[in-house]
């Protein structure tokens, strides 16, 4: 061994994006916070994992539970059988660098396959060295495929509803690529040992906090922040990066007339004075639009793994929404859709939907989103297009009449509706809610719904949780229409 310390190819990726994020992984464990985001990446990976194993019934699992020496032990024995073989998470260590092999394959004539599989819909740069670090490992055991591929989702793949995964995944193969790459591979097995041995690297954040994966270890190298960072202006990263190196941490620190961006400039100013500012034009904006208002707000699922019958890899599929309904007179109904998770709510999402929106009046949304999950399904309901057309022409957007003429400091660069609802309400936040608090939560919630991995114990407070955060958001646009028009 050229040195005590192990690596796995995990490891390797982690220090190929950030040395202290490797080191950090190593030696404050501890630190580590893996956001809700990068934990259902992870639980995307492994549905399709599953699937590439379905597609080869052949093969045969290398389980790692009972420890890694039984896992080398045991991929080792397959191996030396002859004949035809397919492995899952066959297992393989050289000069301490450890893989698992997603899939490795070996046919009549003895030729072997590593088949390496993303839940992507692309090829990207890090999957190629993430191969190349497994044909490393392979090529110091005298071990040689003849191809290695990357297997990614086909986002044109459509779904029978017959449990049939056949051209779910695409194929490329890198081999070639992760030949070329292995000096590198070798470069940087020996400069990650260097890191671990040494003391923790002095690494300003940047770009590699995010790119390619987001870092767990944001929080620990931010470390405690002021009241209004200059990392939260909006705009340009290269402009917070400068101010940052001038020694600016505070946006209220920045004098005047040193930001040359409009909107900055604005941020900067209104978080200075400490106080909100409603720019005149807003009660314009909205005046024109007659009664009654309709606030509307949708969310969606993709399935990596479609579910559902002429349904594609993360195809958005609306199921569920919610309508406030708001009368000249002040009155204000709600109404509300979820979809069954026995079957696809698409359909009788849209239906619902054109009953609750009438034919007359606005319908109020924040951002483009409404406006993509409408036309999503009208393709996917061609007969209910003309409805769904109409609705479309009725909608009105609150985002950039809010980004234009409102802003507080708490909102902290940020015009999204969650930053923007406790500025103009006290009574409510998202901060109130339990179990989804968020779209990505909602989102994640359905698919566990639709898994049916979920106790029936549970499944109640789930759909009730799912109704609570989407009335919020309808809710939070009549709130914003209302300060909008001068309402305190």
């Amino acid at each position: 061994m050229a040195s005590s310390w192990y690596l796995s190819k995990s490891k390797l990726m982690s220090g190929q994006q950030c040395a202290k994020r490797l080191w950090l992984e190593v030696h404050e464990p501890d630190e580590l916070e893996h956001s809700a985001a990068t934990e259902r990446n992870f639980a995307i990976g492994h549905a399709v994992g599953d699937v590439a194993q379905s597609l080869h019934q052949d093969g045969i699992l290398i389980e790692y539970d009972d420890g890694l020496g039984k896992a080398l032990a045991e991929t080792e024995r397959l191996l030396s059988r002859p004949g035809p073989l397919t492995l899952f998470e066959a297992t393989f260590q050289a000069d301490g660098v450890l893989i698992r092999a997603d899939v490795l394959t070996r046919d009549e004539a003895g030729e072997l396959r590593l088949i390496e599989v993303k839940a992507a819909t692309s090829l990207k740069d890090q999957y190629s060295f993430d191969c190349a670090i497994q044909l490393w490992v392979l090529e110091q055991l005298g071990i040689s495929p003849r191809t290695v591929e990357l297997a990614h989702i086909n986002n044109r793949f459509v779904y029978g509803g017959d449990g049939n995964y056949d051209g779910l995944l695409t194929y490329e193969d890198v081999t070639k690529a992760a030949h070329k790459l292995q000096p590198k591979v070798q470069r940087l097995i020996a400069e990650m040992r260097a890191t671990l041995a040494d003391s923790q690297p002095e690494i300003a954040m940047g770009p590699q906090c995010t790119k390619p994966y987001e870092c767990p270890f944001i929080a620990y190298c931010r470390g405690p922040q002021s009241a209004y960072p200059v990392s939260s202006l909006p705009g340009s990263r290269a402009v917070k990066q400068q101010l940052v190196a001038e020694g600016f941490e505070d946006i209220r620190e920045i004098p005047a007339g040193r930001l040359e961006n409009e909107t900055q400039e604005w941020v900067r100013r209104v978080t200075a004075a400490g106080e909100p500012e409603l720019r005149p034009g807003a009660a314009a904006a909205l005046e024109s639009l007659g009664w009654p208002r309709y606030y509307l707000d949708f969310e969606t699922v993709g399935f990596a793994v479609p579910v559902w019958k002429n349904t594609r890899p993360y195809q958005p599929q609306p199921f569920q929404w919610s309508c406030h309904v708001e009368s000249e007179d002040g009155s204000i109904e709600h109404f509300e859709f979820l979809g069954d998770t026995n079957a696809a709510p698409m359909r009788d999402c849209a239906k619902q939907l054109v009953t609750a929106l009438g034919s007359e009046g606005p319908v109020l949304v924040y951002t483009g989103y409404e406006r993509r999950v409408l036309n999503t399904l009208i393709d996917m309901c061609p007969d209910l297009a003309p409805a769904l057309e109409q609705i479309i022409e009725r909608l009105f957007d609150l985002h950039p009449v809010t980004r234009r003429h409102y802003y507080h400091p708490d909102m902290r660069g940020s015009w999204s509706l969650k930053q923007v609802l406790p500025t103009i309400t006290k009574d409510l936040g998202y901060d109130n809610l339990d179990m989804v608090t968020d779209g990505r939560a909602a989102e994640a919630a359905y698919q566990d719904l639709v898994s049916g991995d979920v106790p029936a114990t549970q499944r109640d407070a789930i759909c009730q949780a799912l109704l609570d955060y989407c009335r919020l958001d309808t809710l939070a646009l009549v709130k914003l229409a209302k300060r909008l028009g001068g309402e305190e």
